[in-house]
């Protein structure tokens, strides 16, 4: 890693919205370190691509992987210790996320606990463990978090899915604790997205349904919520506390 770089830390980084995340970073400048569970292998591949995707920098980024179970809070307290060596950060992008549903009569303490410790507490800790390279960074807007939410948990619940929902509303609650905490030299903010990739097993007529409320006419991609997080670390400066929907206009619909 360059202290002549910017540097970027992305969890959950080894498909979908994480690898996008972390190709867009790269294109423009990061140096990334980025976090998997148990996709070793697709994780190594985001690497690849955040290289290649590089190759137009005047000098090649470094890219490193870790591996940690944000569901362990020692792993991400090690995690943050194991960061705080490298020679800046300047934005933290927390992407992993623990998502499924929890039918009401069947919900159990160590479910909601699992959402809660992947969605809100590694979040948490990890933020608080990488503040003081955070709020060193030399960004035009300083050091930045951004976060996912979604939307759902704004105001239009999903039936049976209330564990996941409490644990995304807690770190949007974060969110704008962490944003006057962390000021005037960190801003954090949060991505509320709809759908952005579908789950592999989603029912098609489901998707169908779904699809058919969204103003837009279609589902959001990886992209499109990549490129929202590097406007949010390098174009929106006087931006903190905001929960940006991510949508396609299905809120309205």
């Amino acid at each position: 890693m360059s202290a002549a770089r910017p540097l970027a830390v992305v969890t959950g980084a080894g498909r979908r919205v994480g690898r996008a995340v972390a190709v867009e970073l790269a294109r423009y400048g990061f140096d990334l370190a980025l976090t998997y569970h148990r996709s070793e292998a697709e994780a190594s591949k985001t690497v690849s691509l955040a290289i290649a995707a590089a190759e137009g920098s005047a000098t090649p980024i470094d890219c490193q992987r870790f591996q940690v179970d944000l569901n362990v809070p020692d792993e991400v307290e090690q995690l943050g210790r194991t960061l705080r060596a490298l020679p800046r950060i300047d934005a933290v992008v927390h992407n992993a996320s623990s998502y499924g549903s929890s039918p009401f009569g069947s919900i159990t303490a160590e479910h909601a606990l699992d959402h809660y410790r992947v969605n809100a507490l590694a979040p948490l800790l990890l933020t608080q463990a990488l503040n003081e390279q955070l709020s060193r960074s030399p960004l035009p807007g300083g050091g930045a978090v951004v976060c996912f939410s979604d939307i759902h948990v704004l105001g239009r619940p999903l039936k049976n899915f209330a564990a996941y929902a409490m644990a995304k509303a807690a770190m949007t609650q974060m969110v704008h604790s962490l944003a006057r905490d962390m000021a005037p030299t960190v801003r954090v903010n949060a991505i509320a997205p709809g759908v952005i990739a579908w789950p592999d097993d989603t029912d098609p007529d489901e998707v169908a349904a779904y699809e058919r409320r969204i103003p837009l006419g279609r589902p959001g991609t990886p992209q499109d919520a990549a490129a929202v997080v590097r406007w949010l670390i390098l174009d929106a400066v006087y931006i903190t506390g905001e929960v940006l929907r991510l949508d396609g206009g299905r809120w309205l619909a």
